[in-house]
């Protein structure tokens, strides 16, 4: 029981779990997941326009009594707002493409 290892049975343990150490698993592609993130930034964007805009119409509607005027005119500018700020993250998601595209092209 008071054995001590054998060496080269060691070596050869150490040899075998150096081997699978390097094997690499396939990591997720951090590009796929980045054009569904922005996907969804735009979507939150564009709803979080339209919620806004409804709130502040509504809240002046109940208010000034004038049911539905306000409500639709701010529900459209918050429509109108949403899909600005979407077309902003746009724009920077293509500036941001363009750029990673000229360092791929300036590095080869």
């Amino acid at each position: 029981m008071s054995q001590e290892p054998d060496p080269e049975r060691l070596k050869a343990l150490e040899s075998k779990l150096a081997k699978h150490r390097k094997i690499d698993v396939a990591k997720p592609d951090r590009d796929n997941f980045a054009q569904g993130e922005m996907a969804w930034r735009m979507v939150i964007e564009l709803v979080s326009g339209l919620g806004i805009g409804f709130g502040i119409g509504y809240t002046i509607d109940v208010l000034a009594g004038t049911l539905p005027i306000f409500m639709v005119v701010f529900t459209l500018l918050g429509l109108i707002a949403g899909v600005r700020v979407m077309m902003r993250t746009a724009a920077e998601l293509n500036t941001q493409t363009e750029a990673a595209k000229a360092s791929e092209e300036e590095g080869k």
